[in-house]
């Protein structure tokens, strides 16, 4: 199994009894924290500082030497953006208030229970994070660039609205904490969630699962994995998606069809990075970061009580939203000279070129499908298409009937727009079927080269194989 060490930078552990130390290295390692320096001697702590960055400090106060006193002063006033949390075995009230005042982050009395040692330490860690995300928003935001802009390369965009989401992720990257993204259909939310993983300092891989439509136990199979002899069938022990992400990014779609039962076992999990394969009562950790995404607004699911509003409130640590594409209709020439070059490069013919009147009508079309509606229609337009330009007349033939179906969902008609969802739906699985067809024959039947004409990896081709029956 990938291991990476969490948090980034190391917690520094001072205290001059070894006993002491073993005590909350233990507590620390149960709670998936594993980059940790031991200091028994409080003379050498100036020194380690100033040679290697920590995240947090756990100080004792009574040593010898240099008092804990002492160091906390030097600490807060030579390493100001460390926090510090006092851990001793003297419960004097005025001693925990002269501390606080010194600048120490917290005040622990000895001996400590787990739960308030590990609950601290991650407060801590939370705090950090968040001062070097504003320190990356600001700069990010006063350069008005970007330090990788080609992690984005695969999401076509001219929108200052998805540029700020992107300066937003390259801040937000390298933290362990969940991140929300949300948006409506075809907006692009696993595209983000990949560069999510791209930006960050991960070695693992970005395993993505659908949630949608599975029930408690497929959900906690498919997660968690299970052990031989779990169920009927399980002749064999098999890891869950968030083994096989160990030390990478774990990509939830669809998260608001998550039913109650599953949700606590992911809340778990968020919580104390632990689950437990089916049929099995040995604990397992995970150091694999939680991304999600859904089309469907969280918080009016949890205060109509079908989602977990602790679970909500973790899981929006970092919330992203994709602005649907008729927010930013600068994008669709770009959008459309990308998917015409795609379908071209797949069919082996001449990219045809739009005509400015053909930008002009897309450009006064909602888009109910966004992106992948955009996409299917180019697509389609260019398998037909038998000259140098792009046809017109499929275009607006295929907006006029979408025309009342949209009017009739903005006056709360759900039959027509439930009509017209299903055609956008019915074009778009046509289109994809036709273009693994079509990549599949150019490449020889070759998957993995059928793939990359495709954009996609080889798993999800594999799958869609499978769910179109080719």
């Amino acid at each position: 199994m990938k291991v990476s060490l969490y948090p980034n930078l190391p917690v520094l552990m001072v205290d001059d009894e070894a006993q002491a130390l073993d005590s909350f290295e233990t507590a620390l390692l149960f709670a998936n924290m594993n980059n940790i320096i031991r200091c028994q001697d409080s003379r050498d702590v100036m020194r380690l500082l100033s040679t290697q960055e920590v995240e947090v400090m756990l100080l004792d106060l009574s040593m010898p030497h240099v008092s804990g006193e002492e160091l906390l002063s030097l600490v807060t006033k030579d390493f100001p953006e460390v926090p510090v949390i006092i851990i001793t075995g003297s419960n004097d009230v005025e001693t925990a208030v002269a501390c606080m005042k010194s600048g120490a982050f917290d005040y622990m009395v000895k001996p400590v229970e787990k739960s308030r040692l590990i609950s601290g330490v991650k407060r801590a860690i939370e705090l950090r994070e968040l001062q070097r995300e504003n320190r990356l928003l600001k700069a990010r935001v006063l350069s008005g660039e970007m330090e990788h802009p080609e992690a984005f390369s695969e999401i076509i965009t001219d929108s200052e609205a998805m540029r700020s989401i992107f300066q937003y992720v390259e801040a937000i990257s390298n933290t362990p904490q969940p991140v929300l993204i949300t948006g409506e259909t075809g907006v692009g939310k696993e595209l983000v969630a990949r560069a999510i993983h791209k930006l960050s300092t991960r070695k693992g891989d970005f395993v993505p699962v659908n949630v949608a439509g599975l029930d408690d136990n497929i959900f906690a199979d498919t997660l968690f994995g299970h052990k031989k002899g779990a169920f009927t069938g399980a002749d064999q022990p098999r890891s869950g998606m968030i083994e096989q992400a160990s030390g990478g990014t774990l990509f939830l779609d669809e998260i608001g069809d998550l039913s109650p039962a599953s949700q606590v076992k992911l809340l778990r999990l968020l919580q104390d990075g632990e689950f437990f394969p089916l049929g099995s009562d040995i604990v397992k950790h995970s150091d694999a970061r939680v991304v999600v995404a859904t089309n469907q607004n969280l918080q009016t699911l949890q205060e109509s009580g079908k989602f977990r509003k602790d679970l909500y409130y973790r899981l929006r640590a970092h919330h992203i939203h994709i602005p649907p594409l008729r927010d930013r209709y600068e994008d669709i020439p770009v959008l459309v000279n990308h998917f015409l070059e795609k379908a071209s490069k797949i069919l082996g013919k001449e990219k045809p070129a739009p005509s400015a009147e053909l930008l002009s009508l897309l450009a006064t079309y909602p888009f109910p499908g966004n992106i992948r509606e955009l996409e299917s229609l180019i697509f389609d337009a260019a398998t037909s298409c038998k000259s140098e330009k792009l046809p017109f007349e499929p275009f607006r033939s295929y907006i006029r009937q979408g025309e009342p179906a949209i009017k009739a969902e903005a006056t709360g008609q759900p039959d027509a727009a439930s009509t017209l969802k299903g055609k956008i739906e019915t074009i778009s699985h046509a289109t994809e079927k036709q273009m693994i067809i079509d990549a599949l024959n150019k490449s020889n039947q070759n998957r993995t080269k059928a793939a990359k004409l495709l954009g996609i990896s080889r798993r999800t081709l594999q799958n869609k194989i499978k769910e179109y029956g080719l």
